[in-house]
C-alpha cells in the first residue's frame, strides 16, 4: 500500500502504524518522501517485517546521490518521482526535458543499483502532444532502464480509459496504483478498492504482471478501513 493514505497516522506514530499495516496482511509498502521520516522508517520496516521495494520521493533538480544511496541502504529498489507540474507537460520540448532529467538521473540512480521511475496525475493525460498523451509522448523519450508507476484513477479521470491505456505503454508499466471511485477530481469521494466504479480486475488484467499499490488520496470515511476493505477484495478476487 502507498502509505501517504495514512500519512496523518504516519507522522504521529510510523512504528506503530507499520505494525497495523502489517496486522492487515500487507507484506510491502510504498512510503512517500522517505528521507523526511529518518530512523523512524527502517525501524518500522524492520519490526513489521515490511518490505519497501518502490517509493515517492521527488528528485528531478536534487540531490540524486542522497536520495538513491539512501533508497539502496533501506532495500528500495525504485525510486519513483511522483509530481511535475502541468505546465510543464503542455509542449513537446518541455516533456522531452522532463524525460532527459529522467534518464540523467537513472544513470545516477544505476551507480547506487536503483532504478528511477515516474507517477501519472490526470494532467499527463489531459494533454496531448503530437496525437498522443503527454504521458505516452513522455515515455517514447524514455531510456530503457526508466519505468512507470501509472495511477489508474487519475487515468480515468484524465478522460482515458485504464484498461485500454494500460497496454499503450507496455511493459515499461511495472506497477500500478489501485484506487477507486467516482473517477473524479474530488479525491474525498475516494473509495476502498471495489466499493466505486472503476473496473478493477479488468485494469489488472491489462497490466499483470505491474506490483498493485493500493491508495486513496483522501476519503469521507475513515482510510485505514478503506485500505482494509481494500486488500480484503483484491485477496478475495485473486488479484493480491
Amino acid at each position: 500500500m502507498q502509505l501517504y493514505t495514512v500519512r496523518e497516522l504516519l507522522t504521529e506514530d510510523t512504528v506503530g502504524t507499520l505494525k497495523r499495516i502489517a496486522e492487515i496482511g500487507f507484506t510491502q509498502v510504498e512510503p512517500f518522501a522517505f528521507l523526511s521520516f529518518g530512523d523512524a522508517l527502517r525501524q518500522g520496516l524492520a519490526e513489521a517485517g515490511l518490505a519497501a521495494p518502490t517509493t515517492h520521493q521527488g528528485f528531478i533538480g536534487g540531490d540524486l546521490d542522497e536520495v538513491f544511496g539512501a533508497a539502496k541502504e533501506l532495500g528500495i529498489q525504485t525510486v519513483i518521482d511522483p509530481f511535475v507540474a502541468p505546465d510543464r507537460w503542455q509542449t513537446a520540448d518541455d516533456v522531452a526535458q522532463i524525460a532527459e532529467q529522467l534518464n540523467a538521473a537513472a544513470e545516477v540512480a544505476a551507480r547506487h543499483g536503483v532504478r528511477v521511475g515516474y507517477h501519472n496525475h490526470a494532467h499527463e493525460i489531459e494533454s496531448t502532444i503530437e496525437g498522443a498523451t503527454a504521458l505516452e509522448f513522455f515515455a517514447g523519450k524514455l531510456a530503457p532502464e526508466v519505468v512507470l508507476e501509472v495511477d489508474t484513477y487519475w487515468v480515468a479521470v484524465g478522460g482515458a480509459d485504464p484498461v485500454q491505456f494500460l497496454p499503450k505503454l507496455g511493459d515499461r508499466v511495472v506497477a500500478l496504483h489501485i484506487k477507486d471511485g467516482p473517477g473524479t477530481t474530488e479525491t474525498k469521494d475516494q473509495v476502498a478498492v471495489g466499493q466505486g466504479s472503476l473496473p478493477i480486475e479488468q485494469i489488472i488484467a491489462a497490466a499483470p504482471d505491474a506490483l498493485r499499490v493500493i491508495e486513496l488520496d483522501d476519503s469521507r470515511g475513515d482510510r485505514f478501513e478503506a485500505v482494509a476493505d481494500s486488500f480484503a477484495f483484491l485477496t478475495s478476487k485473486g488479484l493480491a
